[in-house]
C-alpha cells in the first residue's frame, strides 16, 4: 500500500486521508491508519490554512498562483482528483460542472486561473469542430485571447478547423 499511497501524493497531493479514503474507496479510518504507519515518508503540510499531506521532499512549490485559460476534457486527472472540491469549484462551478453527488469529471470544464471557470464542449463535423464555451464569469481581454489559442491548440490535435461560440452548453454524458 505505500507504493499505492506515495504515488498518488506525488500526483495528487496535497491530500488528506479522507481524500486518499473517497478515490481509493476504503474506510477514512483505514486511511488514517495507513497514514499514520507511512509517517515517515509523508510531510504534513497547510494549503490555504487546511492540513494535508504530500509525500516528504516534495514540497518545495511556486507561491505564484497559476494564471491562465485551459481547456481541459471529460475526466481530467486535475480536475477528478480528491482535492478540496470548493477550492476547485468555487461558487456556481460546483453546481454547473459537478454532477448532483459531487462527482467530477462528467463535464469538459473551462480552468481560469487554476480553479473552474466554465464548461465546453465540442461538436465534431467532418473537419470541423464547434467548441461551445460558457465562461462562469466574465473574461477579460487577455483571457478571451488565451481562450482562442487553447481553441486553436485543440483545432490542431483533433486536426480539425476549429470554430469558438461563447454560449450555454447544453451539459450531457460524455460522447
Amino acid at each position: 500500500m505505500r507504493i499505492l499511497v506515495t504515488r498518488y501524493l506525488h500526483a495528487y497531493g496535497p491530500a488528506t486521508p479522507h481524500q486518499f479514503a473517497r478515490w481509493m474507496g476504503i474506510t477514512p479510518a483505514s486511511a488514517v491508519k495507513l497514514f499514520d504507519k507511512l509517517a515517515s515518508w509523508l510531510a504534513y503540510v497547510e494549503v490555504d490554512g487546511e492540513p494535508g499531506y504530500t509525500l516528504a521532499g516534495d514540497t518545495p512549490t511556486s507561491h505564484d498562483p497559476h494564471q491562465g485559460i485551459r481547456l481541459l476534457p471529460y475526466f481530467d486527472a486535475f480536475v477528478v482528483a480528491g482535492q478540496q472540491r470548493e477550492w476547485l469549484y468555487p461558487g456556481v462551478a460546483a453546481t454547473r460542472a459537478l454532477t448532483p453527488s459531487g462527482q467530477a469529471g462528467n463535464y469538459p470544464v473551462m480552468l481560469v486561473d487554476g480553479v473552474v471557470g466554465g464548461v465546453w464542449h465540442q461538436k465534431r463535423s467532418g473537419r470541423t469542430l464547434a467548441i461551445t464555451v460558457e465562461p462562469l464569469r466574465k473574461l477579460t481581454a487577455a483571457q478571451r485571447r488565451q481562450l482562442d489559442e487553447e481553441v486553436d491548440v485543440l483545432g490542431a490535435i483533433m486536426e480539425s478547423t476549429p470554430t469558438l461560440r461563447l454560449g450555454t452548453v447544453s451539459l450531457g454524458a460524455p460522447a
